[in-house]
């Protein structure tokens, strides 16, 4: 559970330091995706200057051999799931009386106004199904059980 606290840390760390900054994804380079044998998925693009960084064991490996593929979901489809998963998320953070405070630490700094693009969304929502299905939790609508 330890290292569950320490995901959720460095995981909505996720939108840390976003700007104001309006640009069009295809203006802006893709951001680099890291994944490194410890679990970590690191995703950084320093032009939107915005980091996203998820530690769980085990959600690499889901993410390569269950997730539907990407470009499966359309960015809209994305960007909407997780405004609704963060939404939630938020509101359990605010209620540590009612929701595990070792399961919803922080808040996750999602605003629906940055375009973050399709590798940010596609993980944040990966990971939003595979925290949901791993930790039986139901943040919102009906949750893929892959």
């Amino acid at each position: 559970m330890k290292k569950f606290i320490y995901i959720l840390i460095v995981l909505f760390t996720i939108i840390a330091c976003s700007t104001a900054s309006k640009k069009d994804v295809a203006a802006v380079s893709p951001p680099k995706v890291n994944k490194t044998v410890n679990d970590t998925v690191r995703i950084a693009n320093d032009s939107l200057e915005y980091e996203v960084i998820i530690i769980d064991n085990g959600f690499s490996t889901w993410l390569a051999s269950i997730a539907l593929p990407r470009h499966y979901y359309s960015l809209s489809y994305l960007e909407t799931k997780n405004y609704l998963y963060v939404t939630e998320w938020n509101n359990r953070v605010r209620q540590p009386q009612i929701y595990n405070p070792n399961l919803y630490e922080m808040l996750i700094d999602y605003r629906p106004e940055i375009h973050y693009g399709y590798e940010v969304n596609y993980l944040i929502y990966n990971y939003m199904i595979y925290f949901q299905n791993t930790y039986k939790q139901k943040l919102w609508g009906n949750v893929p059980s892959r």
